[in-house]
This record gives C-alpha cells, structure tokens and sequence, in this order.
C-alpha cells in the first residue's frame, strides 16, 4: 500500500485534476518527488530550486506539521498520508 499525498484544489489544474494521488517512498522528501517527477509543471510549486520546501508550503504527515519531525526526512510508512498545505496572506 503506497503513501497518500493530498494536494490542495488551487494546485489540481498541475495534476490532471486529482487531488489525491499515491507514491511510494521511505521520507516525505521521497514521496514528493516522486509526484513532482509524475508531474512536472507541479515540481517547481513543491519544492525550490534545491530541493527543499518553501517556507509558505507546509507538509503534514498524518495531520502531523513535519517541521516537527524532521521535515522532508520524516519517515513515512504505507498508509500514510501527506497532506500540502499553502499558506494564504494578505489583508
């Protein structure tokens, strides 16, 4: 059984309008690049240039914010879920 990774709606025009997909990987960091290397244009809006998360991009792992776990090296297992949050600002 792979790991879910739940995107948010704003980014499902990048994934051919699914909002959860499955990869499977041994880290958050892992996963997600997996999905990033299944789709392309949603790379860039994953991660940097250099591979690591953007600062108004969270990642929570089992509704867990993995800043707190070890971030893109937080160990996943099967079943797991990893949900993109985007931060929203403005006034």
């Amino acid at each position: 059984m792979p790991v879910t990774l739940n995107i948010p709606t704003v980014l499902t025009r990048l994934t051919d309008g699914q909002a959860t997909l499955e990869a499977n990987g041994t880290t958050v960091g892992e996963v997600v690049t997996q999905v990033a290397d299944r789709f392309p244009r949603l790379a860039p809006r994953l991660k940097d240039a250099n591979g690591g998360p953007y600062p108004f991009i969270a990642y929570y792992l089992n509704d867990q914010d993995t800043r707190f776990l070890g971030g893109l090296e937080a160990p996943v297992n099967q079943g797991d879920e990893i949900t993109v949050v985007l931060a929203v600002a403005g006034g």
